[in-house]
């Protein structure tokens, strides 16, 4: 990432294919021109091309600062990302800052600088598909537009948990989320540990960032940085899925592990349990913890990550509990074949979760690790469910986008 000092200097040399310049014209507080569209197109071909820098304030042709008003600061910035947000799809996420810089006439003058990083997805804006040649945008073609949809999502998907994440860098990591990966074979330094793990790589450039599985399993807020990573959690009263009757609700974010035990303890705290005298008093929960826990596991460890905007819904109902997970189910496997067949759509984070060890307490500790590699969780899943509730769990797919796992209740023992 350029510093204020270097970006200065690239400034004095012009555009090109990683640096836009804009001055900017106001109505009032309204910024009037760049139009919305045409600032959406400009920002879309930097994500979908190279790493790039949009500077606000700034003259194309005389390559002069001109500055922003400073009391117009915050409606610049809120003009910007409305951009980015409402007018391009996937919508885009920048790094939005403010700068005072010296300009030629020896002044200090208010910019906004937007780093733009290379997307992970393709975006479109309000013209269409757009990429950077130098310092002016191109429409895409489609043989162009077809092979930059299969470099960033069809061909490597069955690798996109080990792309890099642009905008997480090294310090995106957080050292005692990696360390519990260590063994005493593991190198001693960190950042070549880090690679060997694949929690950091490089990009085309030779640049390092985390990957999708360093962010997702090593960094305290991966919903920053990859924005459908987390687990919307909610429990209504009574059978319907309707706001009137929600009980309780969370959005679990943090990395995958916690995630996956915050999301079994809110199911423990939301389900009713039942007790029977047998002579002996013996509690019948409504859900099997062991069978929640793989479930969640199997939703967290191979849902699909590239889907932009999807997350994984965990609802609870009096009578079942639903668990959506997004992405249709990977290779060749089909419904009849879950219980029966081994796949997986994140190798990378498979791999993680089997090294990352559970505690004592956790889980009631079904295993020493998160996951398991021998194929047991759908079975487990069906079998101690169908124990508990009489019904066989149902597995089903939706619009060949969604995975949803439903799970029934049991009931209480008079019923």
């Amino acid at each position: 990432m350029l510093t204020t000092n270097e970006l200065m200097n690239q400034i004095q040399l012009g555009e090109d294919t990683s640096l836009e310049l804009k001055d900017l014209r106001f109505k009032g507080n309204t910024v009037n021109d760049p139009r919305r569209n045409s600032m959406a197109d400009e920002l879309a071909a930097m994500a979908n091309t190279a790493n790039g820098v949009l500077v606000l304030g700034a003259d194309d042709k005389s390559k002069t600062i001109n500055g922003i008003p400073e009391n117009k600061l915050d409606a610049v910035e809120s003009w910007i990302r409305e951009i980015c947000n409402d007018l391009i799809s996937p919508p885009l996420l920048c790094l939005v800052r403010k700068h005072r810089v010296l300009a030629d006439d020896g002044s200090q003058k208010a910019i906004i600088r937007v780093d733009v990083p290379k997307s992970l997805h393709v975006h479109r804006s309000p013209g269409g598909y757009f990429q950077r040649i130098g310092s002016s945008k191109r429409e895409m073609t489609p043989e162009v537009l077809a092979r930059l949809f299969q470099q960033r999502s069809q061909t490597r998907i069955i690798h996109f948990d080990e792309q890099p994440v642009p905008t997480a860098t090294v310090d995106s990591l957080d050292k005692m989320l990696y360390e519990k990966f260590k063994t005493d074979l593991s190198p001693d330094d960190d950042e070549e540990f880090l690679f060997k793990l694949k929690l950091l790589t490089k990009d085309e450039d030779s640049k390092i960032y985390a990957s999708v599985s360093g962010v997702l399993m090593a960094c305290k807020k991966p919903h920053e940085y990859l924005t459908n990573s987390f687990i919307q959690a909610v429990s209504y009263r009574g059978t319907e899925r309707n706001a009137a009757y929600q009980l309780d609700a969370r959005d679990i974010v943090g990395p995958l592990d916690a995630q996956i035990l915050e999301a079994c303890w809110f199911i423990e705290k939301n389900m009713k349990i039942f007790a029977v005298k047998e002579p002996a008093r013996r509690d019948i929960p409504q859900y099997s913890q062991q069978a929640v826990f793989e479930a969640i596991v199997n939703a967290v460890t191979h849902r699909d990550y590239s889907i932009f905007g999807s997350k994984i819904r965990l609802h609870m109902f009096s009578d079942r509990l639903e668990l959506f997970s997004p992405g249709t189910i990977p290779n060749s496997m089909t419904i009849d074949s879950l219980p029966l067949r081994q796949s997986t759509r994140n190798e990378l984070l498979t791999s993680l979760l089997a090294r990352c060890p559970l505690s004592m307490n956790d889980s009631n500790n079904f295993r020493n690790y998160f996951m398991d590699k021998r194929g047991e969780g759908v079975p487990i899943i069906l079998t101690e469910s169908q124990k508990l509730s009489g019904r066989l769990p149902e597995y089903r797919l939706i619009d060949d986008s969604e995975l949803l796992l439903t799970i029934y209740a049991a009931q209480p023992p008079n019923e």
